[in-house]
């Protein structure tokens, strides 16, 4: 619990530290070219918006706290890109002052530009997040079984919905549409189909009957992920359940005589799941020797290495493809794949990872997409 404590301690004061080394980058821009600026009423706002992004934890109205997550939001990003933009213009004037390329003093109208360029680009980037966020991408792949399907098998992979997420509900519609124009035998969702939070739907029923409408040969199955779990776990399962998504929590089923489904249990669940615990592989009882093609729908990448080659392939999500550079550079460093299609060797299980469907935190996607991954099985 003290670890917590001083992680939490440490986080916040970086995050109040660079937020007011970006407050007085922005206040020393304005003033390049405002004469008075009110600095109660500066500070004030400034630290509104800071605050925004803690809306989860303050004790207001749902309707309140909704519009100030969907300010926070779009906050996070902001913030990302004018520490970033800030750094790096303070690190090149540093090094023209440094050979001499720069006078020293910097002259006040090559500190008003640098400002502007770091305005302009985090503008830029926002809006293209913004803008890439919206829209949903189609990806493909061809997989052969180790023993060869008598008929090519269409699986559908999605994962990192989020539902209850800023636009997750308005961009579901547009999911479901794009799946079911790919006529698929069989839908996977590999995971976190919520956002912690079933409350923070807006409208559950619409979003039950646009589940519902998916169409597909064999059926919905969905696996959990970190952000499935909490205080409202049973009422995501409910709603799985009216939306007729099949949850496979370390189980796995036929389909049609022609393939073995499995979904894990997350193994890192934010809130836990109402007691429920991850098996270990051997309890699950998957069959062995069977020719017929596994495929196993375990949400976090991570957890590759404990499957050996009686599976055929694995869907995961999770990494949202770091969803907005850098930090695509941190997910791609952490995981052996952190998206798209890998396999060890030859005789190892065919991988592959989504980018997901759905944003978490901010609605935003720079460097990475949202998308719909075909499959076809051999």
């Amino acid at each position: 619990m003290a670890r917590i404590i001083f992680a939490v301690i440490i986080m916040l004061s970086l995050y109040a530290g660079t937020n007011y080394y970006i407050a007085m980058k922005i206040y020393q821009w304005l003033g390049s070219f405002i004469t008075r600026i009110n600095i109660k009423a500066y500070a004030g706002i400034y630290i509104l918006f800071t605050l925004s992004m803690l809306s989860a934890f303050l004790p207001i109205s749902s309707g309140v706290k909704r519009i100030i997550s969907y300010a926070g939001s779009h906050w996070m990003g902001i913030y990302i890109y004018l520490l970033l933009f800030f750094l790096a213009a303070d690190l090149v004037v540093s090094l023209g002052c440094s050979v001499k390329m720069i006078p020293n003093p910097v002259p006040q109208r090559l500190r008003f530009y640098a400002g502007l360029i770091v305005i302009l680009l985090t503008v830029g980037m926002v809006v293209y997040g913004r803008c890439n966020a919206n829209q949903i991408k189609f990806v493909s792949y061809d997989i052969q079984a180790k023993t060869p399907l008598p008929a090519d098998i269409k699986i559908v992979l999605v994962s990192d919905l989020h539902l209850g997420a800023v636009n997750s509900e308005k961009n579901l519609s547009k999911i479901v549409r794009g799946i079911n124009n790919l006529e698929p035998d069989i839908v996977c969702i590999a995971g976190d189909i919520f956002n912690g939070n079933i409350y923070a739907l807006r409208n559950p029923s619409e979003a039950i009957a646009l589940l519902k409408s998916v169409t597909a040969a064999y059926g919905v199955y969905a696996c959990l992920g970190n952000h499935d779990g909490g205080k409202t776990f049973r009422e995501m399962a409910r709603f799985l359940e009216q939306s007729d998504v099949k949850l496979l929590n370390d189980e796995h089923v036929t389909i049609d005589g022609r393939l073995i489904l499995t979904g894990r249990v997350d193994s890192r669940p934010i809130g836990g799941f109402d007691g429920l615990k991850r098996k270990n592989l051997a309890d699950i009882n998957i069959p062995a020797n069977t020719d017929l093609p596994v495929v196993v729908m375990d949400h976090n990448p991570f957890n590759i290495g404990q499957y050996g080659n009686g599976i055929d392939l694995i869907l995961s999500g999770h990494t949202h493809r770091g969803q907005m550079f850098p930090a695509n550079l941190v997910t791609k460093a952490m995981y052996v794949i952190h998206y798209g299609r890998y396999q060890k060797d030859a005789n190892s299980p065919h991988v592959i990872v989504t980018s997901g469907a759905g944003t978490w935190g901010m609605p935003l996607r720079i460097g990475s997409n949202n998308e719909i991954v075909m499959i076809t099985l051999h």
